[in-house]
């Protein structure tokens, strides 16, 4: 995390239109009426990978190019459990991110080191600027600085509308990293498509003028 990320009151978040470069700051003003940042706000227990994986095919029906990550289930690894796995998008490739911890374990399963090694690469993929990101969770480890932070952190400043979700648990991270560029969304596909259509217009538009 860099001191350009940390806002007044010592919390960290996108960067804010002051800390921006003129170009930066023109192209966020210009499309600030549009959320950049939207999380489905889900129950601890409630699945979205479905939804998300919805609005994934729906939007690349409709032409725009769309890039992160869903989860899945794998097989059973030693402990009895299914492996938890990250599905990229596009492309295919799964990621396992789960660790096994024995059938009496009760601790967490996700594997912080599996999702930095996926998230360092992909840091470098979205220069490309796909229309819409979609991260599956904002959960423990972006809560804490880690998982997908700073992914999330470099598609808001190169203006990459970011489709997520958030568990009860994790609201107030959320909050406090998103601030005022983010709005919350029920678990519907209505809502999910709505935002990222209207997200993804926006953003092409952003880029059509300043081309």
């Amino acid at each position: 995390m860099t001191d350009a990320n940390l806002k007044s009151d010592g919390r960290t978040g996108p960067p804010q239109t002051n800390d921006l470069m003129p170009g930066e700051r023109t192209a966020i003003s210009a499309s600030a009426f549009v959320p950049k940042l939207a999380a489905i706000r889900i129950a601890d227990d409630t699945p979205t990978d479905d939804l998300l994986e919805t609005v994934i095919r729906t939007l690349q029906e409709e032409g725009s190019i769309v890039a992160g990550f869903i989860q899945r289930q794998g097989r059973q690894d030693q402990s009895g459990h299914a492996e938890m796995l990250l599905e990229e998008i596009p492309g295919g490739r799964q990621f396992c991110i789960s660790q096994p911890l024995g059938k009496e374990a009760r601790g967490c399963r996700l594997d912080p080191q599996a999702i930095a090694d996926i998230a360092g690469p992909f840091l470098e993929a979205i220069e490309s600027r796909p229309d819409l990101l979609v991260i599956n969770r904002f959960g423990k480890g972006e809560a804490e600085g880690q998982g997908f932070r700073r992914v999330l952190e470099k598609a808001f400043i190169l203006g990459i509308p970011v489709l997520t979700s958030v568990k009860d648990a994790y609201v107030d991270a959320w909050e406090a990293f998103a601030g005022d560029c983010a709005v919350s969304l029920p678990a519907t596909l209505e809502n999910a498509l709505q935002w990222s259509r209207t997200a993804v217009r926006s953003e092409t538009a952003v880029r059509t003028a300043g081309s």
